[in-house]
């Protein structure tokens, strides 16, 4: 009974982190600070502004930093995980990366002006390498916490617990930007960059309840000093064994190519809300508040299809869904004779029924599918690695055509083909034996 009692208290300590660094996800990257960045470096008319000795669009100098974050991250991730996996220090590499993050986001409260730029840049990409940085130790954590028949509802609840956590201290940020009396008649410029200080505070102090609880690990090392070396000797293993587990690589290449639209989707979504159909900010920050809520509905209604159907139908099913969403929101526009706000409230609603589902069910479709191993921050950091590369590639691309051709939402027509080619890989793994329904 202990031990069972032990076992839920991992499994909620893991879930917590979910509620502490969703936070920087919705705020940060979702619902603030877009809105903050495009206003502080919007000049009257035009939404140009000169960076590093070149003028570019505000928007997309926003996604290219995103990109530049995640390429950065993306060479680092498989370094220092199979380093951490190697050493037994899973959880000493999270806290590290949690710190970066937190503090980051502490410290955009100083961005209050185009003169200083440079903080909101820097700012933005090291939170968001604190925050990629972490998640693969986070990840690599579940299939040693949790059985592979509980992994899906497992997954599902940490997603539900970021969307819950999240929107929490999203409303909090909220009163102070609506009802700035409340606080002494602060600006609306000061409450945002509160708002990130409280991200901040939040991702920390939420996150030691996980560090706290979280099983120490042993070390592996056979050899001290050499850790540069057996870093990339385990990456090298890693390598070998997924060329040679086929159903495992063709799953990765599918989980690429959706993931990489999923991921676009949710970094510039309020950037097309306010650039591209100019909808007034407070419309757009409850659109994301309904995309939140219905997401904690759409991880569990995955977890339940996964169950009656299967991990690669289900998921299948939410790639078809990404789809429609993606031409919907081509469609969103006043000369098709359409009310663009409503439309893009309706497809947000969408999003969020398939956004936690989607994410949920390939973490642990991944994690289900992984060879016998020990060396689960190695394997996790490929996942990773998919993950982080696809937002390069998306947000990169979004942001250039974009700029090339003056719309964002030519930009729609990359994302929906990312789908499309995500969907028939996945077709191609499903040939193969589909992972059987966990009946727990």
């Amino acid at each position: 009974m202990n031990k069972d009692n032990q076992h839920k208290k991992i499994i909620s300590a893991w879930t917590m982190y979910d509620w502490a660094n969703s936070a920087y996800s919705l705020v940060i990257t979702s619902a603030l600070f877009p809105i903050y960045f495009h206003a502080v470096t919007s000049q009257g008319d035009t939404s140009t502004v000169k960076f590093l000795g070149r003028v570019f669009d505000s928007n997309s100098l926003q996604t290219y930093a995103i990109s530049a974050a995640f390429l950065l991250i993306a060479f680092l991730n498989p370094l220092l995980s199979s380093i951490a996996d190697y050493s037994g220090r899973k959880k000493s590499f999270m806290y590290f990366f949690c710190t970066l993050g937190a503090a980051a986001c502490t410290c955009l409260y100083f961005f209050d002006s185009i003169d200083r730029l440079w903080i909101g840049i820097l700012g933005s990409m090291l939170a968001a390498i604190g925050f990629s940085g972490s998640i693969v130790f986070y990840n690599a954590f579940l299939p040693e916490i949790a059985a592979a028949d509980e992994q899906d509802k497992v997954s599902a609840k940490g997603f539900a617990m970021g969307y819950i956590g999240s929107s929490l201290l999203l409303i909090f940020s909220l009163t102070m930007i609506l009802f700035p009396e409340w606080y002494g008649g602060i600006s609306n410029g000061l409450a945002t960059r509160l708002a990130f200080v409280l991200v901040g505070i939040w991702w920390f102090g939420f996150a030691q309840i996980t560090f706290y609880h979280l099983p120490e690990e042993r070390s592996n090392l056979r050899e001290s000093g050499h850790y540069l070396f057996n870093g990339y000797k385990e990456l090298r293993k890693v390598w070998y064994d997924l060329r040679h587990s086929r159903r495992l690589s063709d799953f990765l290449l599918s989980y690429f190519f959706y993931n990489m639209g999923v991921q676009t989707v949710m970094y510039v979504a309020t950037l097309f809300g306010d650039g591209e159909l100019h909808l007034d900010s407070s419309i757009l920050i409850m659109i994301i508040l309904i995309i939140q809520f219905v997401a904690i509905g759409g991880a569990y209604l995955f977890s339940f299809l996964s169950f009656k159907l299967g991990n690669l139908k289900s998921i299948g099913i939410a790639i078809f869904a990404w789809i429609l969403i993606s031409i919907g929101a081509w469609f969103c526009d006043k000369r098709f004779g359409v009310n663009e706000q409503n439309m893009f409230i309706g497809l947000a609603a969408f999003v969020g029924l398939v956004m936690g589902g989607i994410q949920s069910l390939s973490r642990s479709t991944y994690s289900k599918l992984l060879p016998s191993t020990t060396d689960h921050a190695s394997y996790f950091s490929f996942f990773d690695v998919c993950e982080k590369v696809g937002i390069v590639i998306g947000t990169f691309l979004f942001g250039y055509i974009n700029e090339s051709t003056g719309s964002m939402r030519n930009s729609i027509l990359i994302i929906a083909s990312f789908f499309v080619i995500g969907l028939i890989l996945l077709l191609r793994v499903g040939k193969q034996q589909e992972l059987q329904p966990h009946h727990s």
